[in-house]
């Protein structure tokens, strides 16, 4: 019995001779990496102008400060801000033995009331308002900062703190008839927005505490 010989293989076709469908399967796994890589570069998009003002989360610190004012027993003080400023953000807080009763020189708890503002160039700044010793409000906003030298602020001395790898911050005690307040100034800011938060709120008198 004779066994025919089997036909050979055809051979591979070359690369120039694939049809339209060859084509199409090569290039559609490329052209899927394309629209996801659209994709993400839609969703991060970029700002050259800095932040959008509008998606700046609105904070009412005038609310905050009165109420502050009622209820945490030293003199607070609104802010007189320029216009393109605007507060985002506000807290109420405390520092375990931050203040000293100068009658007895016993250590006392303190605390504080926090409003961060945006600048109209799109920097974070925040005041601290507190009854706490000048050490212990330093120390609670970065607890390794050292005194590196001071400003004046229309008569107001404001010492400047500095730390490794941390904002700067300004601290000055600001005394009025009901009693002083420790306020502290920080962020990302430079020394004429820390200028400008300090003059806008040394000028204005504490907040009327009813009775």
């Amino acid at each position: 019995m004779s066994i025919e010989p089997r036909p050979a293989p055809k051979p591979a076709k070359p690369r120039l001779l694939h049809d339209g469908r060859d084509m199409f399967w090569s290039i559609t796994p490329l052209v899927l990496a394309c629209l996801v890589l659209a994709g993400v570069a839609g969703m991060c998009s970029f700002a050259p102008g800095g932040p959008d003002r509008a998606a700046i989360p609105s904070y009412d610190a005038a609310g905050a400060l009165r109420a502050d004012a009622q209820t945490l027993g030293f003199p607070v003080r609104l802010p007189r801000v320029p216009e393109g400023w605007r507060s985002n953000s506000g807290s109420r807080g405390g520092i375990e033995n931050g203040r000293t009763d100068p009658a007895t020189g016993q250590r006392l708890n303190a605390a504080t009331s926090t409003v961060g503002y945006i600048t109209p160039t799109g920097m974070y700044v925040s005041l601290t308002q507190s009854n706490a010793d000048e050490d212990a409000l330093v120390g609670s906003i970065h607890p390794s900062m050292y005194p590196v030298g001071a400003v004046d602020v229309d008569g107001i001395r404001w010492i400047i703190y500095q730390g490794d790898g941390a904002e700067p911050v300004w601290t000055a005690r600001l005394p009025s008839p009901a009693g002083w307040s420790q306020v502290a100034i920080t962020g990302a800011g430079g020394s004429d927005q820390f200028r400008t938060l300090a003059a806008a709120t040394q000028s204005q008198p504490p907040l009327p505490v009813s009775r």
